[in-house]
Parts: C-alpha cells; sequence; structure tokens
C-alpha cells in the first residue's frame, strides 16, 4: 500500500518555525521527485517546493524562498520541509506528494498524495 504520511503541523506564532515531515512507503522512493504542496480555504492548490530523486535540484515558489528549505533522507523515506519566519499567510493544509517537478510548481504529474497536516500560524 503507498503511503506518504506528513507530520510536524501545528499552531505557530508569527515569525516562528515548523519542520514537516513527509514518510514514504509502499513504492520505490528514489524513483520519484517529492514535493510540498498547501491549500487554504477556498483558494487553489499550491506548490511549494520540490526536490529532485537525487537531490540535485530543488525548486521552491517565491513566496518561501529564503524562508522554507526542503531536503530528503533517502534511507529513511522521508522528505522534510524546514519553515521559518512563519506567516499568517503561511496558514494552510499541506501535502506532501511524489512526483513534482523539480523546477516548477506544476502538479499535473503527481503520483501520490498525503493526507495533509494543518499549518497554523497566529498573528
Amino acid at each position: 500500500e503507498v503511503q506518504l504520511v506528513e507530520s510536524g503541523g501545528g499552531l505557530v506564532q508569527a515569525g516562528g518555525s515548523l519542520r514537516l515531515s513527509c514518510a514514504a512507503s509502499g513504492f520505490t522512493f528514489d524513483d520519484y521527485a517529492i514535493g510540498w504542496f498547501r491549500q487554504a480555504p477556498g483558494k487553489e492548490r499550491e506548490g511549494l517546493s520540490c526536490i529532485s530523486s537525487s537531490a540535485g535540484s530543488t525548486y521552491y515558489t517565491e513566496s518561501v524562498k529564503g524562508r522554507f528549505t526542503i531536503s530528503k533522507d533517502n534511507a529513511k523515506n522521508t522528505v522534510y520541509l524546514q519553515m521559518n519566519s512563519l506567516k499568517p499567510e503561511d496558514t494552510a493544509v499541506y501535502y506532501c506528494a511524489a512526483g513534482c517537478v523539480p523546477w516548477s510548481s506544476y502538479y499535473g504529474l503527481v503520483r501520490y498524495w498525503g493526507q495533509g497536516t494543518q499549518v497554523t500560524v497566529s498573528s
């Protein structure tokens, strides 16, 4: 069974930090670029970051550049998103996905999605 399980979400004050984790199983982790997306109420899903299967390429959307860092641990089949300097507008459900494109926010090729983890940033 394919699983992408996100963890690490929660409530944080503006300016704070969170680290999201995405643990993958049930598919060949090394075959896929893995990324993070988010969706706020009433808004479209937004591609935030993607890391290539080799970790040689990373993508960040403009709104998170310099604040978020994506990384992966192949031995643990896990991808992380370190989020610093959080803002209230970062409030959303954050999703992990396999099959992102490591040079764009496009998600039309995503093969697997996680269930999401809520991130709430208070002002």
